[in-house]
């Protein structure tokens, strides 16, 4: 081998070792991903579902990463497409549509309020906190800045997180420790984790950095009402040990803040004697406190050095796309709850700080990856495979049950009006799918209201140029209305019994074919497959 060439084999190995971006360069995250599932498979002997069908991925990839189905000419395009590449392709082109950011602002949305907010009075309505996240991914700024700006809270729109914790600090430690640090705190709040090795003391620590926020009243509307949120200079937490050993009046002593993990107090300057709190005043920004506690956690929780911050938001997103955390549940990174992938976890964060937090590249990875683009169907039938052996069936959520419902059946939004909006009973009916865990777990009343409503029903009746007007009116076979139908619902055609049990539907008498066009249509989105990702 001639020497320089040896000599630059031996300078790329130096700056890989020193520079590890350029060493996970050479090798894409996908890759590792793969690599690491199928290390899984081999070792439990689990034999994979084969490869999802272009009908079965466009559908999943588009409400995972848009929140709806494609429509009927995306659908057509795709299928029809013989690029080898065009599933990176599809990927690429929904990851710069303007509904992926409005999609991971829901998502996040769901994780940071749920469907039922603390301090539901002033959280209830929080849109302008959802927009103000879609325009940080329309943006794709860095994981680590989002989250800096939701828990510095000074940008409009961004404050909204805290008002659900006003006057609750033991309630935000919690509710942070959770999800941005992956880390359960709870059971800690009363007593000393029976199994783990969170104390209260641990727990108090990390409620003292939120002891001292401060909600002010910013105005606005009911309906879209401001808050800013401030930081006082003095007060701390009160701890008086177990819960079962309090005693009435008792008080307890005040507790400084500790990172979560550390053994020491955060060092901060002792105040002066004697002072007083500034008054707040409504509608105006709170004077910055003397020293910051609220800066110096955030600060500490999105350093790229913190041992919790990116293996659990790795962790999370990871299973957003795959249905449930290499830690599972995600927000349960413990000791005792070890990961099913060790290897793959320990390479999503660091590859997730070598590209500093980038959204969009991690999701790129993870849905252009093999184990993303598996089958459905398969012979485990457990919901969420731990090895991942087979992909996540997942109900989709009210509002891209919404989304699909219009897309499917060609909504004009010029008919909102005489349609009126119906979100209040999507909520009501389809508001938490699943047992918090990713189970789906369907109600009575949701199989009602699909089988009966008239908000579901409606979108099958024939309007100018909707699909039941464009089967109608098409000068076809019944065959290829019977195609255009599946398409237009389920992003696939119709097996051969399908097309055979609807074509013999739509061939009866033609006085009632309105009738018979709007069953047909009312049956596929009332059935079990338009309610899931697939």
């Amino acid at each position: 081998m001639p020497r320089y060439r040896t000599c630059a084999r031996s300078l790329f190995m130096v700056l890989c070792l020193f520079c590890p971006a350029l060493a996970s360069a050479q090798t894409p995250l996908r890759q590792t991903i793969d690599a690491e599932i199928k290390k899984g498979w081999q070792a439990d002997k689990l034999t994979p579902a084969p490869r999802a069908s272009d009908s079965v991925f466009l559908r999943r990839v588009y409400l995972d990463l848009v929140g709806v189905i494609p429509s009927y000419e995306e659908t057509t395009s795709f299928l029809k497409d013989t690029d080898p590449t065009k599933r990176a392709k599809v990927i690429d082109k929904l990851l710069a549509d303007p509904r992926y950011a409005t999609q991971q602002a829901h998502v996040w949305d769901l994780i940071l309020f749920g469907r039922r907010p603390q301090n539901i009075f002033d959280t209830r309505k929080h849109d302008s906190f959802t927009k103000w996240m879609a325009e940080k991914f329309a943006k794709n700024e860095p994981y680590d800045q989002i989250v800096r700006k939701i828990l510095t809270a000074e940008e409009e729109g961004s404050q909204m997180f805290y008002v659900q914790y006003r006057n609750a600090p033991e309630e935000a430690a919690t509710a942070v420790s959770r999800i941005f640090l992956g880390t359960q705190l709870q059971c800690a709040r009363c007593h000393d984790h029976p199994f783990e090795h969170w104390t209260q003391k641990d727990f108090f620590g990390m409620a003292g950095f939120f002891v001292r926020l401060v909600v002010v009243d910013g105005g606005g509307t009911p309906n879209n009402k401001k808050f800013l949120i401030g930081e006082k200079s003095t007060g701390d937490v009160l701890f008086a040990g177990s819960v079962k050993d309090l005693k009435p009046g008792q008080k307890g002593d005040p507790v400084k803040p500790r990172f979560l993990g550390s053994k020491a107090d955060l060092d901060e300057p002792v105040m002066p004697k004697g002072y007083k709190e500034p008054k707040l005043k409504p509608k105006q920004a709170p004077p910055k406190p003397k020293f910051s506690r609220k800066e110096k956690l955030v600060e500490w929780i999105a350093a790229k050095d913190n041992p919790y911050f990116a293996k659990a938001l790795a962790n999370r997103v990871w299973a957003q796309f795959m249905g449930r955390g290499i830690v599972h549940p995600v927000d349960d990174l413990r000791e005792k709850n070890q990961p099913s992938h060790p290897a793959l976890l320990k390479a999503l964060a660091e590859e997730l700080i070598v590209h500093k937090f980038d959204a969009k590249w991690l999701i790129r990875e993870i849905v252009n990856s093999e184990a993303y683009q598996l089958g459905d169907v398969g012979a485990v039938v457990e919901t969420l495979p731990t090895k991942y052996e087979r992909a996540r069936v997942r109900p989709i959520s009210a509002e891209e049950l919404m989304k699909s419902l219009r897309v499917a059946t060609y909504y004009n939004p010029a008919w909102a009006k005489s349609t009126g909006d119906y979100s209040e009973y999507f909520m009501r009916y389809f508001g938490e799918p699943t047992d918090g865990q990713g189970r789906f777990q369907g109600s009575l009343s949701e199989h009602l209201f699909l089988n009966n409503a008239p908000m579901i029903r409606q979108y099958a009746q024939q309007r100018k140029g909707n699909l039941a007007d464009v089967l109608l009116t098409m000068k076809t076979p019944p065959e290829e209305k019977v195609d255009r139908l599946f398409l237009s619902v389920l992003s696939r055609t119709p097996t051969a019994v399908e097309r055979e049990r609807f074509v013999k539907h739509l061939s009866g008498d033609a006085k009632m074919m309105p009738q018979l066009v709007e069953d047909a249509i009312w049956v596929l989105l009332s059935c079990s497959e338009f309610r899931f990702n697939h």
